[in-house]
């Protein structure tokens, strides 16, 4: 049943409810509304719409021609009003939309109020993508300067421009919102995250604690306005008895969980439990030596850390309360035995996600000769035996260096980028591509699949 047939049931309960009422017993009274809708100013393809009312506890907004929907999420009124974000739409079309108000006496319509949409901006990346299966949703990434979300035809369907770029990520979060780390013009600024509502709107800066510098590589904000981070940290080591100078400036990857007023909740340091020695000999040379380079966390089911080090090869599991390195998987210090493929397993990987229990996936970026390719392991933590289950490739293969992700979806689903070499496609359980964007989609870091453009990340993976 459509929302509209729903909402038309729910006026006529109601209004029998009203007329059943006992005799000397005034029905609650009706909602009273108001409203005026406005273009978002950050996307031609949003706008926003101001309701105040009486008697009612909530609002939404219809809308024709339709979009994806209907109507809009209802949103709470928070003393007596509330600004409904109505999304999706299509450029210089017009919109007659209608707000809602639902209340204990009953559901009111509003006056229409009519918005022309505008046009596109000329630098506005454009995609069309086709698949025959695809996931049900949209598709966010960074595109040069614009943040952007499409639908499965390729149609940019939400938008947002920083004026000095993404810088490369840009990701919705199960907080509700999307997040960026766009780079400062100045030189040696600490470079915070900032969060972004659906509106298009920042909320609020992400920075890391003690003053270090943010990786824009990943980010998990959380529900209770608490956020994960990496960070770098930088200390000068005389390196001359491991191959390398006496004043290396040797940088690693700090995870810190940062509260919403700021304080540090967690710090996890490589300098306290890594040895120089765990990166491969001819990497150590140097007057700069990048030591670790983490370029994804994830949190698992059991509430513990996955991170990714490019550098060293390695996917590292660790205990967010005590800060214990649980297990090490890969590279020169690797735990496990891979059952069904030789050591190193994968190289340079990116994107670690936690599939479930015991189970994860990452973007192999070099491990296999000639090809990158999307893999998920079930890992044993009892034996230390790995088992490579599932291992997509592109077809031609395509080998990127740097960047790129995979995100598990339900079903077995894999939504895969291949980084620099401009390709964004899903695979079945079985390893089908069910999507792809067509042509070359130029440089996606990460691709991340989500099933609202009003809840983006909410109730999605990772």
């Amino acid at each position: 049943m459509s929302r509209a047939s729903r909402l038309r049931l729910l006026c006529v309960g109601l209004l029998a409810g009203c007329l059943d009422a006992p005799v000397g017993i005034a029905p609650p009274p009706a909602p009273v509304i108001d409203a005026v809708a406005a273009a978002s100013p950050h996307n031609v393809l949003s706008a926003v719409v101001t309701v105040t009312a009486r008697n009612a506890d909530s609002v939404a907004v219809q809308m024709h021609p339709t979009v994806d929907d209907s109507i809009t999420p209802a949103m709470p009124l928070v003393g007596g009003a509330a600004s409904i974000p109505v999304l999706g739409l299509r450029p210089e079309e017009r919109y007659v939309l209608r707000p809602i108000a639902y209340g204990p006496g009953g559901i009111v319509l509003g006056d229409e109020l009519e918005l022309i949409t505008g046009s596109l901006p000329t630098d506005l990346p454009t995609y069309t993508a086709s698949g025959l299966d695809p996931a049900p949703g949209y598709v966010v990434f960074a595109a040069g300067t614009y943040g952007i979300v499409i639908d499965n035809t390729g149609r940019v369907v939400w938008y947002r421009r920083f004026p000095n770029g993404t810088g490369l990520s840009f990701m919705a979060q199960p907080s509700g919102h999307y997040v960026a780390r766009p780079p400062t013009p100045a030189a040696g600024d600490a470079e915070p995250w900032v969060e972004i509502d659906p509106l298009g709107t920042v909320t609020r800066a992400l920075p890391c604690a003690r003053g270090l510098q943010s990786r824009l590589h990943d980010l998990i904000g959380q529900p209770d306005g608490s956020y994960w981070l990496m960070c770098d940290e930088t200390r000068t080591m005389d390196l001359t008895a491991d191959g390398g100078v006496p004043a290396a400036r040797v940088t690693g990857t700090v995870v810190q969980h940062v509260g919403e007023d700021g304080s540090l909740l967690f710090e996890w340091n490589p300098f306290d439990h890594f040895a120089i020695t765990d990166l491969e000999p001819a990497e150590r040379t140097g007057v700069n030596v990048n030591w670790t380079h983490g370029n994804s966390i994830d949190l698992t089911p059991d509430g513990d850390l996955l991170i990714s080090f490019r550098s060293l090869g390695e996917v590292t599991k660790i205990d967010t309360e005590t800060g214990t390195v649980i297990w090490r998987l890969g590279g020169r210090r690797n735990e496990f035995t891979f059952l069904n493929g030789s050591a190193p397993a994968f190289a340079h990987q990116h994107s670690v996600r936690s599939c479930a229990a015991g189970e994860l996936a990452i973007l192999d970026n070099l491990g296999t000769p000639g090809e990158s390719r999307a893999e998920r392991y079930v890992i044993d933590e009892a034996s230390r035996t790995a088992r490579l289950v599932q291992s997509y490739a592109s077809v031609p293969g395509v080998v990127t260096q740097i960047g790129g992700s995979v995100q598990p979806l339900p079903g077995g689903r894999t939504l895969v980028s291949f980084g620099t070499e401009g390709r964004v496609e899903e695979y079945d359980a079985d390893g089908r591509m069910t999507w792809h964007i067509e042509g070359d989609a130029g440089y996606v870091f990460r691709a991340q699949r989500i099933r609202s453009l009003y809840h983006p990340g909410v109730g999605t993976t990772r």
